[in-house]
């Protein structure tokens, strides 16, 4: 049996000698003899942390993608410096020009760097992809719940016409032997909807740890209730929010499903088998 072991490279909270956070997202998910790069987090951190904890992103199997924001996708030149030809999987839609609005009514760009656009060995998947045997992508998931959405305002364009679903957000899920891991980028599809399509995509399979972003940062409570309720009917026996979970909403959590809650940081690492 072998092992899966996931390292926490980029996050917006650290702990530890020499290491630092961003706010941002990246892990570095051993699974057997393969090496993933899951998102790359804004780039200021991925080189710093990554060797304080003796990884080399430059030896990836592949780099998957979440979605196209900047907190993402930062730091993938880096990773083609050392690895040009390693496939980047992603929805087509992730190279999208991305932009929000902030409550003070000013426009930030906060797409995928051009560079990294325009050099990376770009493998699209609009649907569920397998890229290793038990490894698989969601690709693009269906917005069925009525209580959740992107969580921002996001737009396709600098002057804010063009409302940005974020299609491209996807997730991974990994086979083990007690349940599926799920590995959330920022879950603008909605964690439950996330969830519900790949209980769906897998026959009903039990999902045995949740660990990432939420995107919970800004939701009313009455979309938290209704999430807390949903995870509760999945029976977690391992619940990791992170980045964009926001500090209400993972308090909530914690305290929801403090037998499965587990805080997580730069440095972090969640082990199983597969």
């Amino acid at each position: 049996m072998a092992n899966l072991r996931i390292s926490v490279l980029a996050e917006n909270t650290v702990r530890g000698k020499g290491l630092l956070a961003e706010h941002g997202w990246a892990l570095w998910i051993e699974a057997g003899d393969k090496k993933i790069l899951f998102d790359t987090g804004q780039g200021k951190v991925l080189h710093n942390n990554a060797c304080a904890l003796g990884i080399d992103p430059g030896k990836a199997a592949a780099v998957v993608l979440s979605h196209g924001h900047y907190d993402h996708t930062g730091g993938l030149c880096e990773v083609l410096q050392r690895n040009g030809d390693v496939p980047v999987y992603a929805h087509s839609a992730a190279l999208n020009e991305k932009y929000s609005r902030h409550f003070d009514g000013s426009v930030h760009e906060i797409g995928m760097p051009s560079e990294a656009k325009h050099k990376a060995n770009f493998v699209f998947n609009e649907g569920p992809v397998e890229i290793f045997p038990g490894f698989h992508l969601t690709g693009a998931v269906p917005r069925l719940t009525d209580y959740e959405d992107t969580g921002g305002d996001f737009y396709l364009d600098r002057e804010c016409k063009k409302s940005d679903p974020v299609t491209d957000d996807q997730a991974a899920f990994i086979e083990t032997p007690d349940g599926l891991v799920v590995i959330l980028g920022c879950a603008h599809s909605g964690v439950i909807n996330i969830l519900d399509y790949i209980r769906k995509l897998t026959g009903n399979t039990s999902i045995h740890t949740v660990v990432g972003g939420m995107h919970l940062v800004n939701a009313l409570e009455a979309r938290i209730d209704k999430t807390v309720s949903e995870l509760k009917k999945l029976c977690l026996r391992g619940l990791m929010p992170s980045h964009c979970t926001g500090f209400a909403a993972s308090a909530r959590l914690a305290w929801e499903f403090s037998g499965a809650f587990r805080n997580i940081h730069v440095a972090s690492v969640i082990e199983m088998k597969i």
